[in-house]
């Protein structure tokens, strides 16, 4: 726990972009420009994206460096996977660019601050 009785995790910047940025990405599936509904897809989607701040949650609960690191990974891949997706649905025209360039731009800052939190804990 922080000092102000909240969970640690609460006070990580990256948790709180990450947390931003699932926000957004479910905004943007709910707006899809898509003739036919791809649920499986739009569900994939909406399932990586909120990945990412909820790994950062737990692997903050866990007791150990070593096991936050391992969910700091796991966040990385979801980041990776929503990414992935919005690329898909950039390609079919489904989401714009402008839309798509900002949440590739928020996606590159909080893998930076995952590469630099998980670099932080592995160093000796």
């Amino acid at each position: 726990m922080a000092e102000d009785g909240q969970p640690a995790y609460r006070d990580l910047i990256v948790w709180k972009k990450s947390l931003q940025f699932s926000s957004e990405v479910i905004d943007a599936a709910e707006a899809l420009d898509t003739q036919r509904k791809h649920y499986r897809l739009i569900e994939q989607l909406e399932a990586a994206a909120t990945s990412v701040p909820m790994n950062i949650a737990e692997g903050k609960g866990r007791r150990s460096s070593k096991e936050f690191m391992h969910f700091l990974y796991v966040a990385r891949g979801s980041l990776y996977e929503t990414m992935t997706l919005l690329d898909i649905f950039k390609m079919r025209g489904w989401i714009s660019t402008e839309r798509y360039d900002h949440l590739d731009q928020q996606a590159n800052e909080i893998a930076k601050m995952l590469h630099g939190l998980i670099r932080s804990l592995s160093a000796p």
